[in-house]
C-alpha cells in the first residue's frame, strides 16, 4: 500500500477531525487577512508612486494588488459561506461555496490584474513616456517595500503549506499540488505570482533608467499580465473541475475500496464512485455484490455496519450510499480494470494504452 493509502486509512473520531478542519480553517484565515492587508498597503503605495514616476509597470503592480485585494474579501467570504448547516435546498450543505468564490477570485486576476497590465505596457508601448530620476528612486523603494510585504504574506502561506505537509508525511511539492482548501491554494498563487511581477517590474524600471527606452518598462508589465492571465487560467481551470463534480482524492478512494473488498460479507465492489462536496464532506456511493446465502435482514445489518464503519475510519466521506447489485462476469472485469487503474492513481504512474481505456459497451 501506498504512503498516502496508508495515511488516508488512519482512523480519526468525527469530533476529532472536524476539530482539526476547524483549526485549518482558523490558519487560513489568518493566512488570508495577513495578504489582505498587505495587498491594501501595497496597492495604495504602488498607486500613488506609479502616478508620480508615470511608471506603466508600477501601475500594472498597483491593479494586480488591487485585485488581490478584492480576492481575500471573496475569499474570507468562502471560508464563512461554506460552513453553513445543510437545508431543504442544499442537502449535502454549502462546501462547494468556497469553489464558487475561488473561482470569482480567478476571474478578478484575469481581469483586473493581468488584462490592465497588458493595457498598460500596449499604452506605453505607444505614447512613450519619461520619467525623472526622483520618480525612478522613488518607484523602486515602493517595488522593494512591496517585495519585502509580498514576501512576508507568502512566507506565511508557506509556513502552513509545510505545516499540513508534515502532518501528512508529504513533501512540500506534494502538499501544495494536493492542497484542497482553495483559499489556501489562491493566496499561495497570488503571493509567488506577486514577488515575481514586483521582481519584473523593478529590472523593467532599472532597465529603463539605465537605457532610457520606456519599452523596458511596457514589456515588463506585459510580461505581468500574462503571467496574471496563466495564473488566473490554472486557479479557474481548478475551481471549474472543483464545481463540476471532481472525485475524492485516489487514496482515499483506494483505502475505502480495499476496506470494503476486505469484508466476508461482500464478494465483489463493481463501481466505487466518489465527489467533493467541500473541504469537510465528500459523497462515495459504492455497487457492491454480497456473498450468496445472507437473507434480508442479515443485509441490512451488514450495510448499517459498513457504512457507520467506513464514517469512523474516514470521517471526511460523510456521505456514503450502498447499493446491492449482482455482478456480472462483465461488471467484474470492469471492477478488476478500475482497481488497476486506481492504483496507477495512488502510484503516480502513467494511463496505459486505450484498450484498457475502452468503455463498455
Amino acid at each position: 500500500m501506498s504512503r498516502d493509502a496508508e495515511a488516508a486509512h488512519h482512523s480519526t473520531g468525527r469530533s476529532e477531525q472536524e476539530g482539526a478542519k476547524d483549526q485549518e480553517d482558523a490558519e487560513t484565515a489568518v493566512t488570508v487577512f495577513v495578504a489582505l492587508g498587505a495587498n491594501l498597503v501595497i496597492a495604495v503605495a504602488k498607486l500613488l508612486g506609479g502616478l508620480f514616476a508615470a511608471s506603466p509597470a508600477l501601475l500594472s503592480e498597483a491593479a494586480h494588488s488591487v485585485a488581490d485585494s478584492l480576492n481575500e474579501v471573496f475569499l474570507l467570504a468562502s471560508l464563512k459561506r461554506s460552513k453553513r448547516a445543510p437545508d431543504s435546498k442544499h442537502p449535502f450543505g454549502y462546501g462547494k461555496e468556497r469553489y464558487f468564490w475561488s473561482l470569482l477570485a480567478a476571474v478578478g486576476i484575469f481581469v483586473m490584474g493581468g488584462c490592465f497590465s497588458v493595457f498598460q505596457g500596449i499604452e506605453a508601448l505607444r505614447s512613450g513616456s519619461s520619467e525623472t530620476r526622483t520618480g525612478y528612486v522613488a518607484g523602486l523603494i515602493v517595488l522593494a517595500v512591496a517585495l519585502l510585504a509580498e514576501g512576508s504574506s507568502l512566507v506565511r502561506a508557506l509556513l502552513q503549506v509545510h505545516g499540513r505537509a508534515r502532518q501528512d508525511r508529504r513533501s512540500m511539492r506534494e502538499a501544495i499540488r494536493a492542497a484542497d482548501d482553495p483559499a489556501l491554494r489562491t493566496v499561495l498563487a497570488e503571493d509567488s505570482t506577486a514577488c515575481f511581477g514586483v521582481v519584473v517590474a523593478m529590472v523593467g524600471m532599472g532597465l529603463h533608467m539605465i537605457t532610457g527606452q520606456v519599452q523596458w518598462e511596457a514589456w515588463a508589465s506585459m510580461v505581468i499580465g500574462a503571467l496574471l492571465v496563466f495564473v488566473a487560467y490554472q486557479l479557474a481551470r481548478q475551481s471549474r473541475g472543483q464545481i463540476i463534480g471532481e472525485a475524492a482524492d485516489p487514496a482515499l478512494r483506494q483505502a475505502i475500496r480495499e476496506f470494503l473488498e476486505a469484508q466476508p460479507e461482500i464478494d465483489t465492489v463493481t463501481t466505487l464512485l466518489s465527489m467533493r462536496l467541500g473541504t469537510r464532506s465528500t459523497l462515495v456511493a459504492a455497487r457492491v455484490d454480497l456473498a450468496p446465502g445472507l437473507d434480508s435482514e442479515e443485509v441490512e445489518e451488514v450495510l448499517v455496519r459498513l457504512k457507520k464503519a467506513v464514517r469512523e475510519n474516514w470521517p471526511i466521506a460523510d456521505q456514503l450510499f450502498l447499493d446491492v447489485t449482482e455482478a456480472s462476469p462483465r461488471d467484474r472485469a470492469r471492477a478488476r480494470r478500475e482497481r488497476r487503474r486506481l492504483d496507477r492513481a495512488v502510484n503516480g504512474e502513467p494511463e496505459p494504452a486505450e484498450a484498457e481505456q475502452r468503455p463498455e459497451g
